[in-house]
């Protein structure tokens, strides 16, 4: 008789390879210096930084009020414009409804604009286009179309064929096919990325004020800058009021659209 078989046998390349994983993350925290003893430290220093932020001061409510509008204003108009440019590099994009010689070339540029953290195009264009808000929208906006574009031409490549070739059979021009076969099955779903994408955009848009872009994060800069920690957290407590009121809103639409 042969020996009975263990019904569960180890898995000795998973093991051995969860074991290098763990040496490899010890021997990365010893090289970058994260030890207990800084650990500690920093959880002390956090505790006196927290302490000075508290109670919040609104006492310079315009000033704050002024930085959240701005922000509201890049990420509403950084969405609309990225959406009317990710439109047609979507249906570009599209492998199921563009030739090769032109999806290919399409969705490297999308990758391109996907390629950068917005932080660091809103860098390039503040070197580019100087300060303020212009700067934002358009950092915002490259990375709306890197991002939308490919969930577009993605939603796109999952439609049905038949209804598209239906419309095609009844002699309706490129247009109409787009019109009639293709919009009517991403429709709802685009509405989705676009809500999901101003939601995105208006977190965004509270960190490139940071190098200089624009909005909310320019004030919060300027008041870490000036050790002004009671302005500091009302500022991040309007930051996250804004952001759960945007969830809130983005959730009904949601809900009203399924």
């Amino acid at each position: 008789m042969s020996a009975a078989r263990a019904p569960f046998p180890p898995n000795w390349p998973w093991r051995i390879g969860a074991a290098l994983g763990l040496a490899y993350v010890v021997y990365a925290s010893m090289q970058l210096g994260i030890t207990g003893a800084r650990l500690a430290q920093g959880w002390g220093e956090a505790g006196r930084f927290l302490a000075r932020m508290f109670p919040p001061s609104f006492a310079r409510w315009e000033l704050l009020l002024e930085g959240m509008l701005e922000s509201l204003q890049i990420a509403v108009l950084s969405t609309a414009l990225g959406i009317l440019l990710s439109l047609p590099l979507g249906l570009m994009a599209a492998r199921n409804l563009s030739p090769l010689w032109l999806s290919g070339p399409t969705r490297a540029v999308i990758a391109v604009c996907r390629s950068l953290h917005y932080v660091i195009v809103a860098i390039i264009f503040v070197k580019a286009l100087g300060f303020g808000a212009l700067a934002g929208v358009a950092a915002l906006t490259i990375a709306s179309m890197g991002f939308i574009a490919k969930l577009f031409a993605e939603a796109i490549e999952e439609i049905s064929m038949k209804q598209v070739e239906a419309v095609r059979a009844s002699g309706a021009s490129a247009g109409g096919v787009l019109l009639y076969g293709v919009v009517p099955q991403v429709a709802s779903r685009f509405i989705g990325f676009g809500i999901y994408l101003l939601d995105s955009n208006l977190r965004n848009s509270t960190l490139v004020g940071i190098v200089g872009a624009g909005g909310i994060g320019g004030t919060l800069f300027a008041a870490f800058k000036r050790f002004d920690y009671d302005f500091v957290c009302a500022i991040l407590l309007s930051i996250i009021a804004l952001i759960f009121l945007a969830e809130v809103v983005s959730g009904r639409i949601r809900a009203a659209l399924r």
